[in-house]
C-alpha cells in the first residue's frame, strides 16, 4: 500500500489547491478522481474551472460514486491518486437514499455510505499508488435545521473519522494555512 494523506478543512480553505500542489510534488503519473456532478449551471461552472486548473498531463476520471468498483473495472496505473472530494461523494450517496421530498432514509443512507467507504479503503490498501483525499470538515458549524442536512453532516463526519484513522498523514486547512493533525493525534494519545 502507498501512503494515504487526508486533507480536511472548511469551504474555500485552500484544500484542493494544497492537495494539487502536494500531488504535483509527489507523483509523476497522477490520476485525479472528481466526484462532483453538474446538477445545475453554477456547479457545472465550478467543475469547468477545476478542470482548467489541472495540468493537462493528469488523467481525470469523473466518478460520482462507486469509486472502488470503477477503478477495479477500468484500472489505471498511477503513482498518485487524488480524490476530490469525499464531501461530494457522500452527498451523492445520501441523495440516492432520499425521496422526492428530500426526506432521507437514514438507515439506508448509512448502509450505502458505509459500503462505499469500506470498498474505497480496501481499494486504497490494495493499491501501490499514494492517495490524497480531500474532504470538508462540517462538524464545526451550526446544526442543520432540517433532517437531510443532519443526516448528511453525521455521515460525512463518520466518513472523515474512518478515513483519518486509516491515513498516514492528516492535514487541516484554515484560511489557506496548513496544520498537520496526524502528528498531533499521535502525541496527544494517553500513555499506556
Amino acid at each position: 500500500m502507498g501512503k494515504l494523506t487526508l486533507i480536511i478543512g472548511g469551504a474555500r480553505s485552500g484544500k484542493s489547491t494544497y492537495a494539487e500542489k502536494l500531488a504535483a510534488a509527489r507523483g509523476a503519473e497522477i490520476l485525479y478522481i472528481a466526484t462532483a456532478q453538474a446538477l445545475d449551471p453554477e456547479m457545472a461552472d465550478r467543475i469547468e474551472k477545476h478542470r482548467q486548473q489541472r495540468p493537462d498531463s493528469w488523467h481525470t476520471r469523473e466518478i460520482p460514486h462507486g469509486v472502488a468498483n470503477a477503478l477495479r473495472e477500468n484500472a489505471y496505473d498511477a503513482d498518485l491518486i487524488l480524490l476530490d472530494c469525499l464531501t461530494m461523494l457522500v452527498s451523492n450517496l445520501v441523495l440516492t437514499a432520499t425521496n422526492e421530498k428530500f426526506e432521507p432514509d437514514e438507515t439506508r443512507a448509512a448502509k450505502i455510505v458505509d459500503g462505499e467507504i469500506e470498498a474505497l479503503l480496501e481499494a486504497i490498501q490494495a493499491s501501490h499508488a499514494d492517495w490524497i483525499i480531500v474532504t470538508n470538515e462540517v462538524g464545526m458549524g451550526l446544526v442543520p435545521p432540517y433532517p437531510l442536512g443532519r443526516v448528511y453532516r453525521d455521515l460525512l463526519g463518520w466518513t472523515n473519522r474512518k478515513v483519518a484513522e486509516s491515513a498516514d498523514e492528516v492535514y487541516f486547512l484554515v484560511a489557506g494555512m496548513v496544520l498537520p493533525l496526524h502528528q498531533l493525534a499521535v502525541s496527544a494519545q494517553a500513555p499506556v
